[in-house]
């Protein structure tokens, strides 16, 4: 029984791991994220955003730039995988 679960199981299985590592990498788009850093630079810069504004987007930003680096190398490395 074991083996035909196996059997039938395996595929989706194996789908779903692939959908979840796209969804991750669309979720946490390293470039994307590097220039909404740049953008929020040149806003600061051409006085487009007040400071307070400028540091709190940047280290929001900041942050999320440190998670998708982290889920990008378990991507990389397969250590992500459905349960």
């Amino acid at each position: 029984m074991l083996l035909v679960d196996d059997l039938l199981l395996k595929p989706f299985v194996s789908m779903l791991d692939i959908l979840h590592a796209m969804v991750l990498e669309e979720i946490h788009d390293v470039s994307a994220i590097r220039d909404n850093i740049k953008e929020n630079q040149l806003l600061y810069e051409l006085g487009e955003r007040a400071r307070p504004e400028y540091e709190q987007r940047k280290l929001e930003l900041e942050t999320r730039l440190e998670v998708a680096e982290q889920v990008h190398e378990k991507l990389i490395g397969g250590n992500i995988e459905v349960q």
